[in-house]
């Protein structure tokens, strides 16, 4: 029995996990009038991930991972 309820509490986790990653804002799905901040919101959240995955392909040790993030966004939001 209790090997039952491991396996239903890893499975119940291990499909949840995913539901747990913040979603791109969808602006069509939004009202109209709050439509220009879900661009905006959507536009920052695009540059977040390809930061973060500019991290992933220069294996960025977890520790320096906001320093490196924080760094592409700047030089982003530069040029």
């Amino acid at each position: 029995m209790r090997y039952i309820w491991s396996f239903v509490f890893v499975a119940a986790f291990a499909f949840s996990e995913p539901s747990f990653a913040q979603k791109l804002v969808d602006p069509n799905t939004v009202a109209p009038e709050y439509r220009e901040a879900a661009l905006k919101r959507r536009a920052e959240q695009i540059k977040v991930v390809e930061c973060n995955h500019k991290a992933d392909e220069a294996k960025v040790l977890p520790r320096d991972r906001a320093a490196h993030v924080n760094q592409c966004l700047e030089a982003a939001s530069e040029r």
